[in-house]
């Protein structure tokens, strides 16, 4: 097959000097290079390119002598599937040898190397991930990836259910790519695989669907495409209590309105309906970090209770005792809830003002002053310590030391008196 042949503007990331260094270590014996995959995709449509992948026909030893010889640091980090990271400058460049997939689990695939760029291109998971690009921007696209990505549509190169069946992370990956790049109505073919499919799922690691779903809730389209996911079935197989779409639809309306940048774990909260056992299932399943578990927690079962019709007052003190990440979730998290979004907008702009706006002062008294006053160490330090925040707080943050100090000795009068 003759490829279509494109032409992409140079790009600032295409002349950087460690790119420029890299590029030049693999072409110096003559054999060419190309960037491959996300970076001539994401350049064909002004997104930002984070990661540059470079494909060769050097088998890896002779990358690494190439590499050597440029004295370019670098890692073996997939040897037998042909993938060597070039690190110039600390900056990582993952190179992989053209190849060939031979045999498939379903998560791992035999190789053979190849010097046939079409044969390479053709293990790719979707036509706009199979491009290739060389140094001076001449596009080399064997199955239309071009038309597809102008189009918005994404599509499987070759068979959708042989190609999910080969690696079933492809299955979530179309989702995501959906969102990121679909436009108009989904490739058939494809829904129908994965559909079919969907059930393969769980043989997945908890890390890759946890770093699938979240990139795919970062994006813009989130509800739509997971709303999608649930009526194809995918959902049910990987986190069935994530049924919430019109709450994440508010949820990310909300976002837009304040400005509040996506964030993957408040969106999976808007979506989720559950007891505290289930967020626990929900929690072990997607080995979530201990920060993301929690604040999960927080948003589902908050310590306080949370409005976007709170005075105030109730929400700066939902600041100090919360903080500000776990209040703007929650303000977000009501307002996800309202009957009435469009009513009620000026309260949810009122309320997310009234959280970003307010700095909690620091509680002016220790467990010293306590200690200072006569009374011994134990548990009742902290107790009495409390008493006089919880005064304070009520007091609206206003009382200084010298009133909390007097507040601390009429407790401590009031406990002795009572003793």
């Amino acid at each position: 097959m003759t490829p279509s042949v494109g032409r992409l503007a140079i790009q600032e990331w295409m002349i950087d000097p460690e790119t420029k260094r890299v590029m030049a270590a693999l072409q110096a014996t003559g054999t060419p290079a190309r960037f491959v995959g996300g970076c001539v995709r994401n350049a064909l449509v002004n997104k930002p390119v984070a990661d540059i992948d470079i494909a060769t026909s050097l088998i890896p030893e002779r990358v690494i002598e190439h590499l050597e010889s440029a004295q370019i640091p670098f890692v073996p980090t997939g040897l037998l599937h042909g993938t060597i990271t070039a690190l110039p400058g600390g900056k990582p460049f993952e190179i992989t040898t053209l190849r060939r997939d031979m045999r498939h689990d379903g998560r791992h695939a035999d190789v053979v190397f190849t010097d046939d760029w079409k044969l390479d291109a053709s293990r790719r998971d979707f036509t706009i991930n199979a491009m290739s690009c060389t140094e001076d921007g001449v596009i080399y696209d064997y199955f239309n990836g071009i038309q597809h990505l102008r189009e918005g549509r994404v599509v499987f190169v070759g068979d959708p259910e042989k190609r999910i069946r080969e690696d079933v992370l492809r299955l979530l990956r179309y989702f995501r790519f959906l969102a990121q790049f679909g436009q108009g109505t989904p490739d058939a073919a494809a829904l129908k695989a994965c559909r079919q499919l969907a059930s393969l799922l769980p043989r997945l690691s908890a890390d890759r669907i946890r770093q699938e779903v979240f990139k795919l809730l970062e994006t813009p389209k989130a509800a739509s495409i997971w709303g999608l996911m649930i009526n194809e079935g995918v959902v049910a197989h990987i986190i069935p209590e994530a049924m919430g779409v019109k709450r994440l639809e508010q949820f990310i309306k909300a976002e837009e309105i304040t400005h509040v940048p996506a964030w993957p774990i408040w969106r999976l909260a808007a979506l989720l309906d559950l007891t505290e056992k289930g967020l626990k299932n929900v929690t072990d399943f997607l080995k979530l970090s201990n920060k993301d578990a929690d604040m999960l927690g927080d948003m589902l079962f908050p310590k306080l209770s949370v409005s976007v019709k709170d005075s105030r007052d109730h929400l700066h003190r939902g600041v100090y005792r919360l903080g500000h990440d776990v209040m703007i979730g929650l303000v977000l998290m009501d307002a996800a809830r309202l009957k009435n979004f469009q009513k009620d907008l000026k309260q949810v702009l009122s309320a997310y003002q009234a959280v970003t706006s307010f700095r909690p002062p620091s509680f002016p008294l220790t467990g010293r002053d306590v200690l200072d006053l006569g009374l011994p160490a134990g548990p009742e330090i902290g107790q009495v310590l409390s008493q006089v925040e919880e005064w304070w707080i009520e007091s609206h943050f206003k009382p200084g030391r010298t009133a909390c100090l007097e507040e601390l000795k009429n407790i401590l009068r009031a406990r002795r008196q009572k003793s």
